[in-house]
């Protein structure tokens, strides 16, 4: 860690630590520890490594990269997780995200890879309860936005079509707009994932090529545009809690996909 914050770009001379263009540093990629389940030793590591990017890079906003299963210290809400194996890997979805030096939290959405493979509605079903319970848990007991970082669907799925992947991913859009409508913690979303035309040797089920998938392509164009627009007539400053009625709101929260 301390090399990559005081790494020196050698295309703009600026230090990691120092550079604008940078949003936040991940402390792990959905980080696990199955070997304690109770989730001790990678509460331990968190508090550790959270304080510790703090100290070298106090400028940037700093996440775990969970996936945001619930653990020991919250009983009442592992309902929600996708399966009872997710109970035990070690990771407590509040409990870490309590710790000094961690700014938002985070999880992922991947209902096909924790449910079944085989697709149905109930993986819509699971998205909608997963994210709002997070979003719940965000606002009431972290006081923090929380992004979901990856979600998506994979095409080597049995039954996978990608009208089923429109409505996942309106699902995911619309359930954010309703939070950012409320001026609740709903912070973003990124889709996994976006790939150029020629790399499609590298797709591991997930990719999305805009150019190849024009109905998708138009259903995150909406999403972007509608998030420009009411970044346009409410500031950050007033995002929670923010009552404002708008003309432009018809446009911004009606599901005409």
């Amino acid at each position: 860690m301390q090399k990559v914050l005081n790494r020196v770009n050698t295309l703009t001379n600026i230090t990691y630590k120092d550079d604008p263009t940078i949003f936040a540093w991940e402390l792990m990629n959905e980080p696990r520890c199955a070997s304690d389940p109770s989730g001790d030793k990678l509460q331990a590591w968190i508090e550790e490594m959270a304080v510790y990017v703090k100290s070298i890079d106090p400028k940037h906003l700093v996440e775990i990269g969970l996936e945001g299963f619930y653990g020991p210290s919250t009983p009442n809400r592992v309902q929600f997780n996708p399966n009872t194996f997710a109970q035990q890997v070690g990771t407590d979805f509040i409990r870490n995200h309590q710790v000094l030096g961690v700014d938002f939290a985070s999880a992922h959405i991947y209902a096909d890879s924790w449910i079944s493979e085989e697709i149905s509605d109930a993986h819509i079903q699971f998205v909608k309860a997963w994210m709002q319970s997070h979003i719940e848990d965000a606002e009431n007991a972290l006081g923090m936005p929380i992004v979901f970082g990856e979600f998506g669907v994979s095409s080597k799925d049995t039954g996978y079509n990608t009208s089923f992947r429109n409505t996942l991913f309106s699902t995911v859009y619309k359930t954010l707009l309703n939070s950012t409508k409320k001026g609740g913690s709903g912070g973003g979303s990124l889709l996994w994932q976006l790939f150029p035309e020629g790399t499609d040797y590298m797709d591991d089920g997930y990719a999305i090529v805009l150019s190849k998938s024009p109905s998708t392509s138009d259903i995150i164009s909406l999403h972007s545009k509608r998030l420009t627009t009411f970044n346009s007539f409410c500031s950050w400053k007033c995002h929670w809690g923010c009552k404002k009625k708008h003309p432009l709101e018809t446009f911004i929260y009606h599901d005409d996909l």
